[in-house]
């Protein structure tokens, strides 16, 4: 079964994988060691990644390095700018509210 992107990001440990190689590609032994857990732990948690695209591994000599795949994290943006449009809608509303509460 092939999980999709909100299933990969559903996990802290996933997300907080993601933030740290946004920032600069990296391998599961250097992630590791920002986490209370095994490398292997750390390799499931990329395995996922890299089923859903999130991540995409690239080989330098022995060591695996994985880097963020933007254009996945873009489809997780367009998803959530649906729930944004509603949000800020709401907030305006919220705001008209408060002005005239505060006209009375």
């Amino acid at each position: 079964m092939r999980r999709d992107i909100f299933q990969a990001i559903a996990d802290p440990t996933r997300r907080a994988i993601i933030a740290m190689i946004a920032l600069q590609p990296m391998t599961p032994n250097a992630l590791a060691e920002h986490f209370d857990t095994t490398r292997q732990a750390v390799s499931k948690h990329l395995k996922i990644l890299a089923e859903c695209e999130l991540v995409k591994p690239e080989h330098q000599g022995r060591e695996i390095y994985y880097q963020l795949e933007i254009d996945k994290m873009k489809e997780i943006d367009k998803w959530l700018e649906q729930f944004k449009k509603i949000w800020e809608s709401r907030f305006s509303q919220l705001d008209d509210l408060l002005d005239t509460i505060k006209k009375q």
